[in-house]
């Protein structure tokens, strides 16, 4: 669950096109990038966009951005804000126009076309990149207005240092010949980035477990069973279950199935993806990615590529996040050995002679929940209908902030599962158009994020999206939640929200373009929303009989929500730490991802069964997904949600007018125009405290 972010550093991200470009090109009058869009409120005119019309787009795109630059570098007068920096700032417009199209369909409806496209186009973009944040003559224009800004308001002065560092930061001040090896990293990143991703995706979809003896069922859900037949029928294998590596489907069969073998089947395979040593092996592209960001942050200066990303993050340098990791890693670690503890009694009541192993987990975590709470998270699904919770959501986002959400029927979209949504405020004003796409396919990653196809700024209304994996409808069962699914929804939708009540002057500094460990407040504390008794009250209802959920299923669920939280906590933590120590490596040092994730793992006393939430080959969020030296910002962001929820709660009411306002106001709206931690006072009257994060989790001992 992350945020898919396309901003300036877009010109990073990749793409191409295959075969002859001459006849892969359309005419310059049919590309509807080129044109002004006639669309509802602007939006992306899926239904007239064709794979021809991206490379002409981009190429477009490059030129013009080229051609102003080109009148910033030949002005005649002393440089100013507004013909240096807000010239730069305007002249990626239509490059960015084509970008955010193109990489959220990569993402999330992707196709082999589009897949080459991607791989071949990366060189460009890179070069594309460097020759402006490396051109000498524009770096000094912008250098002199840096020096000599004259009289700025404060978000003039806000993108004028982002405009500054950023040149700075992507090796502007460095002489020739690193400038030339920073170029051959940058195109090998490019390409390495966008490899990692489409074999992990390939892989996850390659794999199946076909059953085809109702008896190697036992234990699983009918809806989880339905689902399967469904699967397999549309796979052409009528008449028996299909399971696959989509979280929909393997973690509820890891939490179900009885049959064991099986379970090992699925979870090695789900942790082996891309370590097969096949043509999807991203071994050796985890190794080379780590070398190459260490040696461009040694080239800037840097001890280390998490010292160059931190640097303009919420933490500051990697000691600042390590101790936080560190810290509740000592809270976690002996809670997951006492449930290891209780799950192994379980295994050796029932007699069978076996140890725990980490396929076991999920099923015995489940035992145990049940036995101790008498709690099955199965028993709240027919109460998270997914319309419902989705009108639950625009009923919390109406209490706190006067929303008002409204289907648009005659929009484009770029698949037939999307719904577009406009947003207003409670006058009636147009705020943005939200898009929302659920279901897992074969052509969409893995996972649940939100992303813009146009961000917010002066004059220009946002549109963005929310793309998730959930549990699809299965016969005449209408799509179901499972609790950690509705917590996903909320939290996507927070993200969203960030993008829709941005209130900036500039793209630049719009929404969720904030350091990462910033990011996830708004989403996370969504979530916090999601189970309080008086938000289920008015969403949580029965998908056939139209009972609301009964308060004794309420408190269950209450009393268990602290369990298992030790295993949850320390395998999103082995996965920071283990993003962390990779980008900690020193210039040149080359690794053996293997031994070293598992050298990692040992030194911190990760016990057996329990593997990091992301595994080396398929850790997509820190190798293609833009978090790299950032997972740990979840849990440093889960600091402030827990204390800014706290806020809400001291008042006696979670929908407090004044609290939720000023929340809008110095948070929400803000995007980057401040240090975040300046935002968080201006909201809170004081930094956050951990202690409300340990009280959560139930790690407070």
């Amino acid at each position: 669950m992350h945020i898919k972010t396309i901003t300036k550093s877009l010109i990073l991200a990749t793409i191409m096109i295959t075969g002859n470009e001459a006849a892969a090109q359309a005419p310059a009058t049919d590309n509807p990038f080129l044109k002004t869009y006639t669309t509802p409120f602007g939006v992306p005119p899926f239904d007239l966009i064709r794979p021809e019309h991206i490379l002409p787009a981009f190429e477009e795109g490059m030129t013009a951005q080229n051609r102003l630059i080109a009148t910033i570098r030949t002005q005649q007068t002393a440089p100013t804000f507004a013909g240096t920096i807000l010239a730069l700032e305007k002249s990626g417009a239509l490059l960015r126009k084509v970008s955010t199209v193109f990489y959220n369909l990569t993402s999330a409806n992707t196709n082999p076309e589009l897949e080459s496209i991607s791989r071949q186009l990366a060189p460009k973009m890179a070069q594309h990149h460097d020759d402006i944040y490396l051109d000498t003559v524009l770096f000094q224009l912008i250098k002199t207005v840096h020096d000599h800004p004259g009289n700025l308001n404060p978000e003039q002065k806000r993108l004028l240092e982002k405009t500054y560092k950023s040149f700075v930061r992507s090796g502007a001040s460095l002489n020739t010949d690193k400038q030339a090896r920073m170029r051959e990293i940058n195109k090998e990143l490019s390409l390495l980035t966008v490899r990692f991703g489409q074999n992990l995706l390939a892989e996850t979809n390659s794999f199946e477990l076909i059953v085809d003896r109702e008896e190697d069922l036992a234990g699983l859900p009918a809806s989880l069973k339905d689902a399967a037949a469904i699967s397999a029928r549309e796979a052409g294998k009528p008449g028996k279950w299909r399971f696959t590596l989509h979280n929909a489907s393997v973690m509820p069969f890891l939490q179900y199935s009885a049959n064991r073998s099986l379970r090992e089947i699925m979870y090695k395979a789900y942790t082996n993806r891309c370590n097969q040593d096949n043509d999807k092996d991203n071994k050796e592209i985890v190794a080379r990615l780590a070398a190459l960001r260490g040696d461009k942050a040694a080239l800037l200066g840097y001890d280390s590529h998490a010292d160059f990303i931190l640097e303009e993050n919420m933490a500051k340098t990697p000691a600042k996040a390590n101790e936080l990791l560190n810290r509740l890693w000592t809270a976690a670690l002996p809670v997951a050995k006492e449930e290891a503890a209780a799950m192994q009694e379980v295994m050796d009541r029932e007699g069978k002679n076996e140890q725990l192993q980490a396929w076991d987990w999920f099923y015995y975590a489940d035992k145990v929940r049940k036995e101790k709470y008498s709690y099955d998270a199965e028993t709240l699904r027919p109460y998270f209908k997914l319309e419902n919770v989705r009108d639950g959501i625009f009923t919390v986002a109406k209490k706190l902030y006067g929303l008002t959400f409204s289907v648009i029927k005659d929009i484009p979209r770029y698949h037939e599962d999307v719904i577009a949504y406009e947003v207003k405020e409670a006058d009636g004003k147009h705020i943005g158009v939200i898009y929302m796409d659920f279901f897992p396919r074969a052509s969409k990653r893995g996972g649940a994020w939100m992303t813009s196809y146009r961000k917010q700024a002066e004059g220009v209304s946002p549109v963005v999206s929310i793309v998730c994996n959930f549990s699809k409808p299965a016969g005449d069962q209408p799509a179901l939640l499972t609790p950690d699914e509705v917590e996903t929804f909320f939290h996507e939708f927070g993200h969203a929200l960030h993008g829709l009540l941005s209130a900036v002057t500039y793209e630049t500094l719009s929404g969720t373009s904030v350091p990462r460990d910033f990011v996830e407040l708004p989403s996370q504390i969504m979530g916090h929303w999601a189970f309080e008794p008086e938000v289920l009250q008015f969403y949580a209802k029965h998908h056939a009989t139209g009972e609301v959920i009964p308060t004794e299923l309420v408190d269950k669920m209450k009393r268990a929500s602290k369990f298992n939280q030790g295993f949850a906590t320390v395998e999103y933590l082995a996965a920071s730490l283990l993003d962390m120590a990779y980008h900690t490596l020193p210039a040149g040092q080359k690794i053996d991802p293997l031994s070293f994730e598992q050298t990692q793992m040992a030194q911190l006393g990760l016990i057996g069964q329990i593997a990091p939430r992301y595994r080396s080959t398929y850790f997509q969020h820190i190798f293609s997904g833009g978090y790299s030296a950032g997972y740990y910002s979840y849990i440093w962001s889960e600091v402030l949600d827990s204390d800014a929820f706290a806020a809400f709660k001291e008042t006696g009411d979670i929908f407090d007018p004044e609290t939720a306002r000023s929340f809008r106001r110095n948070v929400l709206e803000k995007g980057d125009t401040d240090d975040p931690m300046n935002l968080y006072k201006a909201f809170r009257t004081r930094e956050p405290e951990v202690k409300f994060l340990l009280k959560n989790r139930g790690l407070d001992k």
